[in-house]
């Protein structure tokens, strides 16, 4: 039968059926894995990873390069499988370059064919898709997200412990930049990373080690995070994009604020919603609260004023670092200018960093006019893809405006 071709985020209906996700990688070892999640992203115990140590649970079998997901057989607190592909991690500095190609099939039905966008950034790990309940039936949606943390730093962001004597990921089988941090050190204690949230040590040392070199790592900050809550980001919140810049985020606010929480505002209307994620709640966190909001054209203006107003009532006598996430341009750009000049002597340093779909010029022009600078703002573009962006180079990105507006 003619196979028909699904475009990344694009997504198709299945039957209740047996569905074969096969998975064909060219000029490098890779290893095919899935993962159970209920519906608040998570897996329900680490039997939930499928791989080839544990390569069968509750109706989902891996075998070699193929996932088979029998959809009668899941139960009910199952939400979705997720098909993963991670380069072999006997072969160290391996990372995809050329783009994996996913078959979807099931009985008396035509194939579906996706293939994902080619990798540029050191990429390891690649979502493929996922097969989600929708309506009392079944799809599969198209994901193509790359990621350079490997498969452990994937598996942590869907509730997995890998520790090495734990039942999911042996420690002999995990790329080396996942089992061991790095020798060199940042000047700021990151033991409460390592006693809650050991997953994040690795990122939290790459941004410290930034900051040393940047001059500012025994300054610190209030580290707040703006999310774009657009209808134009959906794709990104269920690839889970979003959640891995926001732990990259938590990461960096470990070196700058010791009590390991970053106040998270989602633009969305006129009354964002403003939370938490913390080192010891951030697994799925994101996924957990976007979902209480609803989708709209984000109010950045609305959503920058919560976030001054929260660190006013705070009391902080450091400084702010708010994060902006953006997507597209605001919708009343004369209010944000007035913001930022407002609270240009507040000690607030606002951070917009781009990735998304839509148009980023006003952004990205903030600073063009010699006549009209902004000396507490900055833009970060951070590409499509902004998970895959190797960890010093993102942090670069994220601090280095920001070190030198902090500097004397």
């Amino acid at each position: 039968m003619q196979a028909t071709s699904l475009r990344k985020g694009e997504n198709a209906t299945l039957s209740v059926a047996p569905v074969v996700l096969a998975v064909i990688v060219r000029g490098l070892s890779a290893d095919v894995s899935a993962l159970l999640l209920g519906p608040d992203g998570k897996v329900r115990s680490d039997n939930d990873l499928v791989f080839y140590n544990h390569p069968a649970q509750d109706g989902v079998s891996v075998a070699g390069g193929e996932v088979s997901v029998d959809l009668a057989r899941l139960p009910a607190e199952v939400d979705r499988v997720v098909a993963v592909v991670s380069a072999d991690p006997l072969h160290p500095g391996a990372v995809f370059t050329r783009a994996p190609q996913l078959k979807i099939s099931q009985p008396a039905a035509s194939p579906l064919m996706f293939t994902a966008p080619d990798f540029t950034a050191g990429e390891t790990v690649v979502v493929l898709a996922e097969v989600y309940r929708r309506g009392g039936g079944w799809k599969v949606r198209a994901v193509g997200q790359g990621y350079a943390s490997g498969l452990a730093g994937l598996a942590t962001d869907y509730g997995v412990d890998i520790e090495p004597d734990g039942p999911a990921v042996c420690a002999a089988r995990l790329p080396a930049q996942t089992q061991s941090a790095p020798a060199a050190r940042p000047a700021v204690d990151l033991s409460k990373v390592e006693r809650q949230a050991p997953a994040l040590l690795a990122p939290a040392l790459q941004a410290g080690q930034v900051l040393v070199g940047r001059g500012i790592a025994h300054r610190q900050a209030a580290v707040y995070l703006i999310l774009d809550h657009d209808w134009h980001m959906q794709e990104l919140y269920e690839s889970f994009a979003v959640q891995a810049f926001a732990e990259r985020v938590l990461a960096l606010s470990a070196n700058l604020d010791d009590d390991g929480t970053v106040p998270v505002i989602f633009s969305s209307g006129k009354d964002p919603f403003l939370e938490e994620i913390r080192l010891d709640n951030y697994r799925g966190r994101i996924g957990q609260l976007h979902t209480q909001v609803d989708w709209g054209w984000g109010d950045v203006a609305e959503a920058m004023r919560r976030a001054v107003n929260h660190y006013q009532e705070s009391g902080a006598a450091d400084p702010a670092f708010i994060v902006i996430q953006v997507g597209d341009e605001p919708q009343d750009k004369a209010e944000v200018r007035s913001l930022l000049q407002n609270t240009a002597s507040l000690g607030v340093f606002w951070l917009f960093v781009g990735f998304g779909r839509g148009k980023l010029a006003f952004y990205k022009s903030l600073n063009a006019s010699a006549s009209a600078r902004f000396t507490n703002v900055a833009f970060y573009d951070a590409s499509r893809n902004p998970g895959a962006v190797p960890g010093e180079r993102f942090y670069a990105g994220l601090v280095d405006a920001f070190a030198a507006w902090m500097q004397p």
